[in-house]
């Protein structure tokens, strides 16, 4: 059926190539900022992997508590383990030799034989708990009784930083049966609970596996050895002949009464494990359903359903507002404004979730000052959000026009956001934060690092963009007719007259100033007499944008130079090949990534507003959408999803062929535009309430 849920599969041939095998992860998440992670061969490469990577001040203040659950098979006195680790003399165990197969189903599934026994183990989180499930089916094939032994590996550390067992110690508490265990760090900043439905907890004195190495994080020049703690291990024995099921939940808290409560609430005589992983299962059919229901005519391959699916995983309850929010990425990003208003359409506007599109416009409202959008929430600094961003308030306006285009909803928009779009635009016209502020040429100059291309090495900026960007005033006159809508289908007459003649003095500036003539496309940015001349994929966004400043002639010759220059299999580039700046390579420290971040690296967000753009200037022809599908979006979809972060696609590639997979295992922007692109660009699903909401300036 079209909304059973995606597999990916994968036979022995598959994994026993170790050098591919590896660099393929997965991730779940459960809704507040937590997931577990790893790779298909249960090898953490990176110190962001963990069976429960808890979120204590959701999204943000990520802790891993359970990096793994190794497992070891005893027949007959002789002990054979299924975990494998990797440290600086390689990998130690081999555990990943019997696996004979792994599965997204969509959740993660290994399968390992050894010598008769059959182990079947798969994870699962139940939605908003900071917690995971982990299942265990067992066949014991022998003629002899075996013994299967759990044993955790535990810390309790930041996700960014990595524990050296010398700076700490455990206090170690059995819990009320032999089956639960606790664990507290003597600095008593987290306890995790982990319980058995079957088996017996085998305390003991606990030892230190010292120096796991990991290895993506030491080719990124990251701290990458971590000590982690094995306090005992659980046992269960199987007869001979028999089959056995059973789970291991571990739940997190920053107290042992918050640990408890977590455990509670997933787990009492009313609830069932099982009950919440088929709860769990059905919930994702929903997302699905839902989906289809909107498009009926669409054909829900495996790719898409896994596009949707990944939509979820980036809409996450704040715990500061009780209202939805968007991780940017997993494993490391917290929630961006930029990324999250960019990324909203194709999230929660494309897949119907309506509600949510509310709750993000409401959550990024309330976190409004002096006209500015936070640019992230720090995960380490708790609810104080930075500011140094010039374009997440512009976004915020193309993020509210197009939920007006899907709901026709204009009572929220003026009953919740109008006085708060009114005021952005005042602190715009008068100036605010960080030198941003409308010239006399009705364009918005602002200060450096403040727009998406802001790395910087030792407090040096790699890609200087102060003055006035392109993309800055492309989505700054998209405001002003935005507001200029507003106003008028609110009856604010003079409001209307304002906006309409500063859009026209912004549109008229930006062509005499921004034009290159000589070329045929945008500067990319202007600071005083100084023309960046730089061929970037920034001014793609002057075309995509619903309003445009540009004549259609000057619109395709954007799209021309982006797609004959930019245009990197997944995505675009952030430099142009021929530029002596450009950078063909995303890798080594931190330093030489950041000098490639925006210098050639390939983004795949980019290619949501260049398909819209494409299309645009080839009048969305029937031709061209099939064109656009085929040779831009249709090697994403169906080759990224099945190759690195499974299920998902990953934040950038390297701009040279052969574009290798780079950053975050699962951004959201790089899901979301170019899904949103997909439906409602090639497969031409317009919004309901299009045409009405345009209307109102026609009328």
């Amino acid at each position: 059926m079209e909304t059973d849920l995606p597999k990916i599969n994968m036979q022995p041939t598959t994994l026993s190539n170790f050098d591919k095998a590896i660099q393929m992860e997965w991730i779940i998440t459960n809704g507040l900022g937590g997931y577990a992670s790893s790779t298909v061969l249960g090898i953490n490469t990176r110190k962001y992997h963990g069976l429960l990577v808890a979120a204590f001040n959701p999204p943000t203040d990520r802790r891993v508590l359970l990096a793994k659950l190794d497992e070891e098979i005893e027949i007959e006195g002789k002990k054979y383990s299924l975990g494998s680790n990797e440290f600086k003399g390689g990998i130690q165990l081999q555990g990943h030799q019997f696996l004979s197969g792994f599965s997204l189903t969509p959740f993660p599934t290994y399968k390992y034989d050894v010598h008769g026994i059959h182990l079947v183990k798969s994870i699962f989180m139940p939605h908003e708990k900071n917690a995971t499930v982990v299942f265990y089916d067992v066949l014991n094939s022998n003629e002899s009784e075996v013994s299967v032994h759990v044993l955790p590996l535990v810390n309790s550390r930041h996700f960014h930083s990595v524990t050296n067992k010398n700076e700490l110690s455990w206090v170690l508490n059995q819990g009320a049966s032999e089956q639960t265990m606790i664990i507290q760090p003597s600095t008593m900043v987290s306890t995790l609970l982990l319980s058995s439905s079957g088996g017996q907890y085998v305390m003991d004195e606990g030892k230190w596996i010292s120096e796991v190495f990991f290895r993506v994080d030491s080719s990124r020049g990251e701290s990458h050895l971590d000590d982690v703690f094995q306090p005992g291990k659980f046992n269960i024995n199987i007869a001979p002949k028999e089959r056995k099921k059973f789970y291991f939940l571990a739940v997190a808290g920053k107290s042992l009464s918050e640990a408890k409560s977590v455990f509670s609430s997933v787990h009492s005589k009313s609830i069932k494990i099982e009950d919440l992983y088929l709860s769990e299962l059905n919930r994702q059919r929903g997302l699905l359903t839902r989906f289809k229901g909107e498009y009926s005519d669409v054909v829900m391959e495996e790719w898409l359903k896994w596009l949707v699916l990944a939509t979820d995983s980036f809409i996450v309850k704040r715990l500061s507002t009780q209202m939805k929010s968007v991780v940017a990425g997993y494993h490391w990003f917290e929630d961006w404004g930029r990324d999250s208003l960019i990324s909203l359409p194709g999230l929660t506007l494309v897949t119907g979730r309506f509600d949510d599109a509310k709750e993000i416009l409401l959550t990024f409202k309330h976190y409004c000052q002096k006209g500015i959008i936070p640019n992230r929430f720090p995960d380490q600094v708790g609810d104080k959000p930075e500011y140094n961003t010039v374009d997440a308030s512009l976004w915020y306006f193309n993020a509210v026009l197009q939920f007006l285009k899907y709901t026709g909803d204009f009572d929220f928009v003026k009953e919740q956001l109008w006085d708060t779009l009114r005021s952005i635009i005042e602190h715009h016209i008068q100036g605010t934060l960080y030198g941003i502020h409308m010239d006399q040429d009705g364009l918005i100059t602002h200060g450096p690092q403040l727009t998406w291309m802001d790395a910087m090495i030792d407090n040096h900026i790699v890609t200087p963009r102060d003055g006035k960007a392109v993309e800055v005033q492309a989505l700054w006159y998209n405001s002003l007719k935005t507001m200029q809508l507003l106003a008028t289908r609110f009856n604010q007459r003079e409001d209307a007259k304002k906006y309409a003649t500063l859009s026209e003095k912004a549109r008229e500036n930006f062509g005499e100033k921004f034009w290159h003539t000589q070329k045929d496309y945008l500067f990319d940015v202007i600071y005083n007499n100084m023309l960046d001349t730089s061929l970037r994929p920034n001014q793609i966004i002057a075309v995509s944008l619903d309003f445009s400043m540009l004549d259609e002639e000057k619109c395709a010759s954007v799209v021309e130079m982006v797609w004959k220059n930019l245009l990197g299999v997944y995505g675009l580039r952030t430099l142009s090949a021929g530029d002596p700046r450009y950078i063909g390579k995303y890798s080594g420290d931190w330093a030489h990534r950041n000098k490639a971040y925006h210098n050639g690296t390939v983004w795949a967000w980019l290619l949501g507003p260049f398909v819209t753009a494409f299309l645009k200037v080839k009048n969305f022809e029937e031709k061209w959408r099939d064109f656009a599908f085929q040779n831009f979006l249709q090697p994403l979809f169906r080759e990224e999803i099945f190759r690195a972060g499974l299920g998902t696609i990953c934040e950038i590639f390297d701009g040279d062929a052969p574009h290798e997979s780079k950053g975050c295992i699962s951004q959201a922007w790089s899901v979301a535009e170019p899904l949103r692109a997909y439906v409602e660009d090639v497969m031409l699903k317009r919004p309901a309430y299009e045409k009405e909401v345009f209307d109102v300036l026609r009328s």
